[in-house]
């Protein structure tokens, strides 16, 4: 009996998934940046927990989602590539100026529109990895973009302690004697973004996929979601009650740590960036294994069961957090919380390039980022309004309230979904 040949690995495009996601990991990390530098940040403006939720949540996600929008359906219909590489020199130059705003409002502002070149990178990369690396490659390249992405997240909360303490020393250097030392650590980060336009110039664009089936293509995006409705509720349910939970804990947790313990933020900050990268990394595997050892039995039905399951581990991890009486067990259920939320979320990208046409594939996927970073934006808001108004600025208790009811919507979603697969 003859042998099937092996596909060839597609270098080239693999390459470009890489720089891809080392860049969106790059521009992830300002997130976890940010996030270390919150209190630093609310300190020099004099703002409350409400306002710091805020602007991790609306001004980080909501608005930054909403813009990305249109930059996705020119992405559908132009140059992927150019579009990428528009996209990186944006983020470099809002960042800068975000860094230099004079009063809250104007750094709000620079924020939500740094943001939005994250969120619009994401859903054209999503759609131009089928094309890189085809069909036999995808899953991998998916997961593996996730991974950059992820570690570049992580390296924001861990070497944001480091960074910050870097910056204090160059404070009798030039002009940067006049700015903040928070502020000189969002500049020195803004500036990784011009050796990666330089690399991005040298990757590829490829064609988009062919459709050869006689179906005839979608070209409305409202039609697709119209003709697969309850699908698509389903689908955005499961995922936005765990995206509130993950909100409402990651961004404001190193706050919430400092303020209850007393404990040193870099090193709050070097113990949140493990458990984000390992997190990650540990999910992405566990997923995929869970995935193939379910698929034969269970087909389609499998992924909504993983994502139920990892979210019923999760929502004890985040209540205890109220009762947390170190710093050590506060970031052990952290991190089991990061761990069980990360596998619920990882097969997300693949399930959703499944469904979706491939000639709407950048929209759907910025369309679903929208819907999501509604979701998204309510975890630091309710975190933040809980505290302040509700329990007189106990943020860790307010991340527990906010995070555990949302995650039983996922719970109720992926058991209809299951269900009725």
């Amino acid at each position: 009996m003859p042998t099937r040949p092996r596909a060839a690995w597609p270098w080239a495009g693999l390459a470009t998934v890489v720089f891809l996601g080392v860049t969106a990991g790059v521009q992830m990390s300002d997130r976890g940046l940010q996030s270390i530098l919150s209190p630093a940040i609310r300190e020099t403006f004099g703002v409350g927990d409400a306002v710091i939720g805020a602007l991790h949540g609306i001004a980080g996600i909501l608005i930054a989602s909403a813009l990305a929008m249109p930059l996705a359906r020119l992405a559908d219909r132009h140059s992927r590539k150019t579009i990428l590489l528009g996209l990186i020199a944006a983020w470099t130059a809002l960042t800068l100026l975000g860094a230099l705003a004079p009063n809250f409002p104007l750094f709000f502002v620079g924020r939500a529109a740094a943001g939005i070149t994250e969120f619009a990178m994401i859903p054209i990369v999503y759609s131009l990895i089928p094309d890189l690396v085809g069909e036999r490659w995808r899953v991998g390249a998916n997961l593996g973009f996730a991974a950059l992405m992820a570690t570049g997240a992580s390296a924001g909360f861990y070497l944001g302690g480091d960074l910050l303490h870097w910056v204090s020393g160059l404070g009798g250097i030039g002009w940067l004697a006049d700015h903040d030392p928070w502020r000189k650590a969002m500049l020195v980060l803004a500036l990784a973004g011009l050796p990666l336009l330089l690399a991005g110039s040298f990757t590829r664009d490829p064609p988009r996929h062919v459709v050869t089936d006689s179906a005839p293509q979608v070209a409305s995006l409202l039609a697709f979601v119209r003709a697969n409705l309850w699908q698509v509720l389903l689908f955005i349910g499961a995922a936005g009650g765990v995206a509130v939970a993950v909100q409402a804990v990651t961004p404001m947790a190193a706050m919430a740590l400092v303020r209850r313990f007393s404990a040193d933020l870099e090193a709050i900050g070097h113990t949140l960036g493990m458990l984000i990268l390992v997190g990650n990394m540990a999910s992405l595997l566990i997923a995929w294994g869970v995935d193939r050892a379910l698929r034969s039995r269970f087909g389609a039905r499998g992924r909504p069961a993983i994502m139920g399951v990892a979210t019923a581990i999760a929502i004890p991890c985040a209540g205890l957090l109220a009762v947390a009486t170190s710093v050590s067990v506060a970031l052990a259920l952290v991190g089991a919380f990061l761990l069980a939320t990360c596998v619920a979320n990882a097969l997300l990208p693949t399930m959703l390039q499944d469904l979706a046409p491939v000639e709407l594939r950048a929209r759907a996927f910025a369309g679903y980022s929208f819907v999501i970073a509604a979701f998204c934006a309510l975890g630091p808001v309710l975190s933040g309004g809980i505290s302040q108004f509700l329990l007189a600025d106990d943020l860790l208790s307010a991340m527990s309230f906010a995070a555990v009811p949302v995650m039983g919507v996922t719970l109720v979603c992926t058991f209809l979904w299951w269900s009725r697969s």
